[in-house]
């Protein structure tokens, strides 16, 4: 799609780091615990997203990884470029044809375009702290309607 397994796997920490907004380091098997993400990956994942300076590495026996500035200047567009790099120029074909562009469009890029478009520019203008407030906000309503076996805390 517009961004990686990996990018995935980043945001998903991410937000979890700002949901739990503590001061205190989270261990990463916590969070690959919490979505199920290899343990070994996400540490990977951690070393890219800490060399950037979106994440704080601590290491030791009280160790873990903490956000690396407040959660409402983190957006997510950051996370996609940190995992993985800048945009490609040339967009991929959203039905896997090997090119994709105005000049020579596939025949749902015009179509695609537009929604590529509207996701970068959600990407731009979502950060952590908001996207966590409506993780919470959705817990909550989980357990108000039910189902809060699919809901962990």
């Amino acid at each position: 799609m517009l961004y990686s397994k990996s990018a995935e796997y980043a945001i998903q920490a991410m937000i979890y780091l700002a949901e739990k907004n503590s001061p205190k380091p989270t261990m990463v098997s916590e969070i690959a615990e919490a979505y199920a993400i290899p343990q070994q990956f996400l540490a990977k994942i951690a070393q890219i997203l800490s060399k950037h300076q979106l994440l704080i590495a601590i290491r030791g026996r009280n160790g873990g990884v903490r956000l690396g500035r407040p959660a409402n200047e983190i957006f997510l567009d950051q996370i996609v470029y940190v995992v993985d790099g800048p945009q490609q120029p040339e967009a991929r074909c959203v039905i896997g044809l090997d090119k994709c562009s105005d000049e020579a469009p596939c025949p749902l890029h015009h179509k695609w375009k537009v929604i590529r478009e509207d996701i970068r520019d959600m990407l731009v203008a979502e950060n952590l702290e908001t996207l966590a407030k409506r993780v919470i906000d959705k817990r909550k309503l989980m357990k108000e309607v039910g189902l809060a076996a699919l809901v962990s805390d």
